[in-house]
């Protein structure tokens, strides 16, 4: 091949890529927030991309779902950014993105970047029998925790599994009145006192501005 042949190549492979366009690659639960945050913002330059959010479950699994979607798409576009933190993968997704010369969400799990990242870490020392959920949660509280579980079956297991706790910590993205009364309910069914604690997209927001 000539080096006017693989100018050409390279010239041809640039083309491709859609310049100015960011794929985000995000966890299926936070679908609604990422649009939310796209529509209010006018951000028509990003696209997304949900990865189901039941891999939660199997979070070995999230890494190379995660890199099939970025080999997938990354030649269509300028730039990639995953909306995981490390969402139980000890570290391996962090690694698997820098190995891909991808960048992603920073810390270790979607409650601490709602809250904000610093801010969470501060409350974590306080809050370690805090159970948490999110808009997410509290709409799919039965399929992601509740069944997942086993309570639908076995309602006796609940105080085994969260005999530790205190309370539960509604970190609210929006003012939903139905939503908070759900939580409660969700609170009462775990046996839980409830606390309601409104974080707006926290970190989520901050990232994608600096994009």
């Amino acid at each position: 091949m000539t080096a006017l042949d693989d100018d050409a190549l390279t010239h041809q492979g640039l083309e491709c890529r859609d310049h100015g366009r960011i794929l985000l690659i995000a966890c299926g639960a936070l679908a609604r927030e990422v649009l939310a945050l796209k529509s209010a913002n006018g951000w028509s330059h990003m696209d997304l991309h949900c990865l189901p959010a039941n891999l939660h479950l199997w979070p070995d699994r999230i890494p190379d779902a995660v890199e099939q979607m970025i080999l997938r798409q990354r030649e269509s576009y300028e730039k990639i950014f995953v909306l995981y933190a490390d969402c139980g993968t000890g570290g391996l997704l962090q690694t698997r993105c820098a190995k891909l010369g991808v960048e992603m969400m920073a810390g270790p799990h979607c409650y601490s970047f709602f809250e904000g990242n610093a801010l969470f870490e501060t409350l974590a020392e306080q809050e370690f029998t805090a159970f948490y959920l999110t808009d997410f949660l509290v709409r799919q509280f039965d399929s992601f925790v509740w069944k997942p579980m086993g309570l639908d079956r076995h309602p006796e297991l609940r105080d085994m599994y969260f005999g530790n706790y205190t309370k539960l910590v509604y970190q609210a993205q929006t003012d939903d009145q139905m939503l908070d009364l759900k939580a409660q309910e969700c609170a009462h069914r775990l046996g839980l006192a409830y606390e309601r604690r409104f974080t707006g997209y926290g970190d989520l927001y901050a990232e994608l501005v600096a994009l």
